[in-house]
């Protein structure tokens, strides 16, 4: 080990390595102590953010919705079929039916409503069309029955391929729908 007379001996005969030396202590002094609050403020932000986010699901109960979902666009109108009795309402979903159709170009072959069907007592009334249509248009069909309004599910989907006897290369499609009625008020 060296003796701490023979370092100041040294320090002593070479001021110059001395002046060097602590200059570079109190940089690395400086840099530690730069890094370390650095380190310290980057952490808090973290930490801040944590919070936030945790404030946030807190205040979330389960009988609120979430600010989120406050920015998502409803379609207008009401989500049951309108109708004072059950044949003005079956008129309403097989309009709404065919008026889906016609907006993708499809052609109307054949429809029918069942207002009797097995789901008639919880207030649902069924229609089923038969029509030709694009095959590029059957997904935006089918988005614009599901995603619009009255809220309408679909019961029933069959789809048949274009044969070589059939023009344009439509497609043969039987879909059944179904939309809950409004009730008697």
């Amino acid at each position: 080990m060296i003796s701490m007379p023979r370092v100041e001996s040294l320090l002593v005969r070479f001021p110059i390595a001395a002046a060097a030396a602590y200059v570079a202590l109190i940089v690395m002094f400086l840099f530690i102590t730069i890094s370390t609050t650095l380190d310290v403020l980057e952490r808090r932000g973290a930490a801040g953010a944590a919070l936030e986010i945790l404030e946030r699901l807190d205040a979330r109960g389960p009988g609120r919705a979430p600010a989120a979902q406050a920015a998502v666009s409803v379609p207008p109108g009401s989500p049951f079929i309108e109708g004072g009795t059950a044949s003005l309402a079956g008129a309403a979903l097989l309009q709404r039916l065919v008026t889906a159709t016609k907006r993708v170009n499809g052609n109307t072959l054949s429809s029918q409503v069942d207002v009797q069907g097995s789901k008639s007592k919880a207030g649902f009334i069924t229609a089923t069309s038969n029509f030709e249509i694009d095959p590029a248009q059957l997904q935006p069909l089918l988005y614009d029955l599901e995603a619009g309004m009255p809220f309408l599910f679909v019961d029933e989907l069959v789809v048949q391929a274009p044969s070589a006897s059939t023009q344009g290369g439509k497609l043969r499609v039987l879909l059944g729908v179904s939309g809950q009625r409004q009730g008697q008020k």
